[in-house]
Formats: structure tokens, sequence, C-alpha cells
């Protein structure tokens, strides 16, 4: 009896050890590799829309590289959002309020509990110039060609970062959407330790299943 008990208990220990196992290697993958998520709001429309489901490249982000400059990336939310007091044309940086304590901070950047993030396109990339005048993008002072945007849409200064050098590290992104994007327009520009993925590819609906433009 007590022979059998001990099997009981080894094979319940087991169990539990290829669960934390899994768990484990879950949450590596989903923060390291890759992670699946949904559209949920349409400042990426029409390239991306409402309830629409993407693959997020995480390998970037696990060495750092600086997306280009066309790529969809999706972001952490900044802690100040539009027309912050703490607006400075001079350090267009985007602010952001670091988690305090271990625990806070493995359930906010790892488990991702209570955490929003933006989805946007980069548009300028470190130490260029963007402007943004008469409705047109401009870089280094030539004209941003976007073939990704509908004709005859404008793209608006919509806030106090219109004219910019971006700072090392750092992007600068907006929404397709232009006139209904809360982005780099209103809070400043990206660090890339905020970055946290890249679209790689949309898989539903399944007649869009590919790579998205």
């Amino acid at each position: 009896m007590e022979e059998e008990k001990k099997l009981q208990i080894k094979e319940i220990m087991e169990w539990v050890y290829c669960i934390i196992i899994a768990v484990v290697l879950a949450l590596l993958v989903r923060y390291f590799i890759g992670t699946p998520t949904i559209v949920q709001m349409s400042s990426m429309y029409p390239t991306l829309k409402e309830d629409q489901r993407l693959i997020l490249n995480r390998i970037s982000r696990t060495f750092k590289e600086m997306p280009q400059r066309g790529d969809i990336i999706t972001f952490e939310e900044p802690s100040e959002g539009v027309y912050s007091i703490s607006a400075n044309s001079q350090n267009p940086v985007a602010i952001y309020h670091e988690k305090q304590g271990i625990f806070n901070k493995f359930r906010y950047y790892v488990l991702e509990i209570g955490k929003k993030s933006y989805i946007k396109r980069v548009i300028g990339l470190p130490g260029e110039h963007v402007k943004i005048e008469n409705g047109k993008v401009y870089i280094n002072d030539v004209e941003l060609e976007e073939n990704y945007l509908p004709e005859n849409v404008e793209t608006r200064e919509a806030g106090p970062y219109s004219d910019l050098i971006v700072p090392e590290g750092c992007v600068f992104a907006m929404g397709d959407n232009r006139g209904g994007s809360t982005d780099c327009r209103r809070f400043g520009c990206i660090p890339l330790e905020k970055i946290e993925g890249k679209v790689a590819i949309r898989f539903w609906p399944l007649n869009l299943f590919g790579k998205v433009h």
C-alpha cells in the first residue's frame, strides 16, 4: 500500500514538472521568439483591420535589432500621452514610467498582464529629420513615398512632434490611418527597448494569409 502511494505521488510530481516545463517554454517562446496578437484598433486601417490575427516576430527584440522604415511594429504604450506637459521638442522621446518590484515587472513585462500596446508603421530612423508639412511627410527634406496609403490621404501635424530629429536608439512611427491614429506625432519617438515585435504574417482571415506590407 505504501509503495503504491509513493508511485502515485511520483506520477503526480512528474505531471507537475511537465506542466511547469511546458509553461516556461511557452513563456520563453512568447517573449523571445514570437507570439500571436489581435488587431484591436483602427489606427492601421486599411492595411490592418480590427479583429485580424497576426504573428509577431520578437527575435529582433531579443537581439536588439533596429527595425527598418516601413516595418509594422508593436510597442508598449507610453506612460504620458497626447499633448503631455512634459513634451520636449529638444528631446522628442516618449515618456515611460518603469514598473517597480520584481513581481510587478514579471507580471507586466513577461506575462503582459495589464499591458497595452500600439501597432504602427516605422517612418523615421535614428538621426533622420522628420518633418510633416502641407499634408506630406519629409525625411531629410525629401518627400517620403508612402505607397501603402490610400490616394489623397494627408498627414497632419496632430501633435507637438511634427518637426524633429529622431534621437539615437529610437524610431518615429505613425498609423496608416493618419486621421485616426494616436502616434509619435503626439507622444514622441519610441526607444528600441520599448519595441515588442515586428508583424511577421497575418493568419486571419485566411483569405488574407501572408506577409503584411
